[in-house]
């Protein structure tokens, strides 16, 4: 299985590639280095993300797992970046009765960051765990980088210019 890995802020990730897609984003430094055109990419885009250059990612991405995780994990991609949603408010969008599960499905997500496990947080605000990294650290690391990341230009940003200071005449 083709890996990449990259030095980041959090410190060095591998992502890995199966059959045109990727299938996992780990901590540490990857045994087998190759750079396909998917993992530069993947590599290029994370690059991006962690400069504050982008929030989003356009890579295929196959994660290995049961057909309810590939439902919460889909359901955790519609998540805007810099925003969060709880463990029950996932468990509704999925039909699941039981937020403890999206939680455990988000503890086996195979693709943390490009899947934005990180943005799921306790009902009562407090972040919850997170297995990547140095666990909620690394949650609060990620979520205030996209925080901090420029959004899109919107009809009340694109054109706004910094205020000037009007003085009368004397």
């Amino acid at each position: 299985m083709p890996q990449l890995s990259l030095h980041t802020p959090l410190g060095e990730l591998t992502v890995s590639e199966e059959d045109g897609a990727i299938v996992a984003l780990d901590w540490g430094r990857g045994r087998d280095q190759a750079e396909t055109p998917l993992l530069k990419r993947a590599r290029d885009q994370l690059q991006d993300y962690f400069d504050g250059k982008r929030t989003d990612f356009d890579l295929p991405l196959a994660p290995h797992g049961t057909a309810f995780q590939r439902k919460v994990w889909d359901a955790l991609c519609t998540i805007p970046a810099g925003e969060t949603r709880t463990y029950a408010d996932i468990a509704r969008q999925v039909g699941c009765r039981a937020a403890r599960a999206i939680g455990q499905a988000n503890g086996s997500n195979p693709i943390p960051i490009l899947i934005p496990c990180h943005r799921v947080v306790a009902a009562d605000g407090s972040l919850g765990g997170y297995s990547g990294g140095e666990g909620p650290a690394t949650k609060r690391y990620l979520l205030d980088l996209e925080r901090a990341a420029p959004g899109p230009a919107t009809l009340f940003t694109a054109g706004t210019l910094p205020a000037q200071r009007r003085t009368r005449p004397s």
